[in-house]
């Protein structure tokens, strides 16, 4: 008696779910067309159209781009995604932007986030001289370097302070 069915394609409607399961260790990009969990270690830099997940033992280090992100383990690095969640346990040291921030008050953030549209065009301008802020401020539409700074979001820290 067998439990695959001759008739049954390969391919599937379903998206497929990336696991690195724990004790396992990756190193290096990887681009993922499904979901994708990490129990594991993984190192380096991270797409997927869909959701990723790091679970309790799960450990990233790298940049991420993602739908959704869910982390319950820890995650560092500089993360791109619509919704971050930070859930009971999980640690979060990056440069975030997401449209939709949710942290658990279990959770550990550290770090900066943005909104996609707060991100500015911080690249310099062909006919840019370098150590000379006046072009680069008049593009951005900032009457002075003073105002660039001022502009910039401030720093937050949040952490799980148990007594």
């Amino acid at each position: 008696m067998g439990i695959i069915k001759r008739t049954v394609s390969a391919k599937s409607n379903r998206s497929a779910v990336t696991i690195i399961a724990e004790g396992n260790r990756f190193y290096g990009d990887t681009t993922v067309s499904g979901k994708m969990h990490v129990d594991g270690f993984l190192e380096g830099n991270i797409s997927s159209s869909d959701d990723i997940s790091i679970g309790k033992t799960g450990v990233v280090s790298g940049r991420i781009r993602a739908r959704q992100i869910f982390v319950s383990g820890a995650l560092e690095g500089d993360v791109v995604c619509e919704e971050l969640h930070i859930e009971r346990g999980g640690k979060v040291r990056a440069n975030t932007c997401c449209q939709t921030f949710t942290l658990d008050p279990q959770g550990c953030f550290l770090g900066e986030r943005r909104l996609p549209e707060q991100q500015p065009d911080f690249s310099l301008p062909n006919d840019a001289v370098p150590g000379r802020v006046e072009r680069l401020t008049e593009r951005l539409g900032f009457d002075s370097g003073m105002e660039l700074i001022d502009s910039l979001p401030d720093r937050i820290t949040l952490s799980d302070k148990k007594a």
